[in-house]
């Protein structure tokens, strides 16, 4: 396609788009599409496909979904109500799509606790197909939850590692503590003034030394702490930063290693400038959470606003 010709393709769709996210809570036709766009029906659906990835439709019931999740989420607000709000017909096929796509019924999640910043879930699906006799298995779909925080001014106090690269490597440089974390990390549990848990980070380039891992155990403390740190550890200034939280479901024990892999997963497949961000990874260490698995498996990384 010529760039003239793909520019003008690109416009009808941002216009297609726009229309779109001011009318979630209004019918929308593909003719009203197709007149926004410049374009016939078809091909008008045929260039969001090709940009999306997703028909029209499937693009306005995906939005439509994840803009009731955040409506349950502000003011507790009735579930028929969200859901004659965002053009479903009844309270039960609300209730399906919204379970189908997120793994949990609307109502149990509007009564989940408010988070900071916003929270938006969003299904995966790991389909892996295995020949047992005539018979096709297919892998389980999660949920996940990715919410956006505000990160202060603050200091990381860390200690560096000589070649790990992960938790596993890490704990066998260091050696683990009774309670069955990395020595390092039980020291830091040992700081009143943390602003928040111990965790295991991989170190941006730029806050790397030359010959050391990028794994390190560390807690994040106010940007004026000044007690003297343990032996063998060091401090970093970071900026003030958003972070993307992303929170796997509870797990059994025994699917401890799965529930990790499944999460890295679906943060590899996760788009956030379909929210306006995307991934900073140089301004701030990418954090994992313990893995407890009454809570899930959780990981934090670094955004900007893009724009």
């Amino acid at each position: 396609m010529a760039d003239s010709a793909r520019e003008s393709a690109d416009a009808a769709v941002r216009r297609m788009e726009a229309y779109m996210r001011s009318h979630m809570r209004e019918p929308i036709t593909m003719r009203e599409l197709a007149l926004e766009a410049g374009y016939s029906q078809f091909h008008a659906a045929r260039l969001f496909k090709e940009a999306f990835g997703l028909s029209p439709f499937e693009y306005v019931r995906r939005e439509r979904l994840l803009n009731s999740a955040r409506a349950l989420r502000d003011g507790k607000p009735k579930v028929i109500d969200v859901a004659l709000d965002f053009m479903f017909d009844s309270h039960e096929g609300f209730t399906r799509a919204f379970a189908n796509a997120f793994g949990i019924s609307p109502k149990r999640f509007s009564t989940l606790p408010p988070p900071e910043g916003w929270l938006v879930p969003y299904r995966y699906i790991n389909r892996k197909r295995e020949r047992m006799g005539d018979k096709a298995m297919d892998g389980d779909a999660k949920a996940v939850f990715v919410q956006i925080m505000e990160r202060p001014a603050r200091k990381l106090i860390l200690k560096r590692s000589a070649r790990a690269d992960d938790y596993f490597s890490y704990c066998e440089e260091f050696g683990c503590g009774k309670h069955g974390y990395p020595l390092p990390a039980e020291e830091l549990m040992g700081i009143k003034e943390a602003l928040y848990e111990v965790v295991g980070a991989w170190l941006p380039e730029g806050m790397r030394r030359e010959g050391t891992g990028s794994y390190v155990s560390a807690v994040e403390v106010p940007a004026d702490y000044e007690r003297p740190l343990p032996e063998g550890f060091e401090s970093i200034d970071l900026a003030p930063c958003q972070m993307l939280v992303f929170q796997g479901e509870p797990f059994e024990d025994a699917d401890y290693g799965r529930a990790i892999g499944d999460l890295m997963g679906a943060i590899e497949r996760f788009k956030p400038e379909a929210y306006g961000y995307r991934y900073a990874d140089a301004i701030a260490p990418r954090m994992q959470l313990a893995p407890y698995g009454w809570r899930g498996y959780i990981e934090l990384r670094p955004v900007e606003r893009v724009g």
